[in-house]
């Protein structure tokens, strides 16, 4: 079952018009081939408007990826269907857009993929409570019923980690699927769930509607922190291991532009972010482009300004797989990430990293 985090449920018939449809029948690229010999790369994208994966699309907007020399075919997951690491791993497209933590779950299920670049140091959930649940940190779920995307999910990993800290045994409380976006914000106003675990802006919406607050942080670096226990990197680029090593200079221009996206991130506003985005993205059924713009500025601190793994994340989040057993302490984290596209990248454009790069040993 896919493990990813809550998607909003916008137009898809937009998503899919502004990049070009990663599941095509011809299965996936080469990672050359593209216009004038510029490589073509398929990466799909496990929910393409939510913000805690806006980096894939700002860098198509910003002009990055052609900047950088290459051609990348964006896409997004839909509920219900093929996950982006799924789709990855089948070779339906070349890279996915998603959590970290897949590349450790995977390996402990024998398939070596990897992270090429990191983007974010906190997974951009919070656990989003009504008022009458009584939920005020994760010792208040015996008894409740919580929402997660799906059951197997990203949102699942880390509810079920945080009644883990509080000694909650699993048996002790209902976890059940309640879709994303408006399904999310519903199933707490008809009382089907005390809680549920989502991001921005479905977070805004549910602020905004009165429907819940928010009981735990794991939006923001300093909130995984507390919650979590270190840094806990989520969003990425991952993708084969053997994929990797036989297309190293598309990876590289991948990289290159979503680095060169990272820093124009964290040099520029919420508001100007936003305007570079999709309106679909931005104004929906949900929220307004105020909403979104407000969200953005409370959570912007979950992205690094460098796209380097962080020292002590892969640790932190193999703690969380190995105490929701998921994997075990047997997984080779180096092989799980790199940083050697990022580092790279940040030299050629002449950036000063300030994240801490994680050794072989996470």
């Amino acid at each position: 079952m896919s493990r990813r985090p809550v998607a909003l449920a916008v137009s898809v018939l937009t998503v899919l018009t502004l990049g070009a449809s990663a599941c095509s029948s011809s299965g996936s690229s080469t990672g050359s081939g593209g216009s004038g010999g510029i490589p073509t790369v398929k990466l799909m994208v496990g929910g393409i408007d939510k913000q805690i994966y806006l980096p894939y699309q700002l860098a198509q907007n910003l002009g990055f990826y052609k900047k950088y020399g290459v051609d990348v075919q964006l896409s997004t997951e839909q509920d219900g269907g093929v996950g982006a690491e799924d789709a990855m791993i089948s070779g339906q497209v070349d890279m996915a857009g998603a959590w970290y933590n897949h590349t450790i779950d995977l390996q402990a299920k024998g398939k070596a993929i990897e992270d090429v670049v990191q983007l974010s140091g906190a997974p951009g959930e919070r656990e989003m409570c009504t008022a009458k649940s009584g939920v005020r940190s994760a010792a208040d779920f015996k008894g409740k019923t919580l929402g997660v995307t799906d059951l197997g999910s990203g949102t699942d990993t880390l509810t079920q980690f945080l009644a883990a800290q509080k000694n909650v045994k699993l048996k002790e409380f209902n976890r059940i699927a309640v879709g994303a976006g408006s399904t999310a914000v519903a199933a707490l106003q008809n009382g089907k769930t005390a809680c549920v675990m989502t991001t921005q802006p479905s977070v805004a919406a549910m602020q905004k509607k009165g429907v819940a607050s928010s009981a735990i942080d794991l939006a923001t670096t300093e909130g995984a922190k507390a919650a979590l226990g270190g840094t806990w990197p989520a969003a990425s680029v991952i993708a084969r291991t053997d994929w990797v090593n036989a297309h190293k200079a598309a990876v590289q221009k991948v990289v290159d532009a979503l680095v060169a996206t990272m820093h124009w991130i964290s040099t520029h506003s919420a508001a100007d972010i936003a305007n570079k985005l999709p309106p679909s993205f931005v104004s929906n059924q949900l929220v307004t482009k105020a909403d979104y713009i407000k969200a953005l500025s409370e959570d912007k601190g979950q992205f690094l300004p460098d796209g380097i793994m962080p020292a002590g994340g892969p640790k932190t989040v193999l703690a969380t797989e190995e105490l929701v057993g998921h994997a075990t302490s047997s997984v080779d984290l180096g092989k799980t990430f790199t940083n050697e596209f990022a580092i790279k990248a940040n030299k050629a454009q002449g950036f000063t990293t300030t994240t801490v790069p994680a050794g072989s040993d996470g």
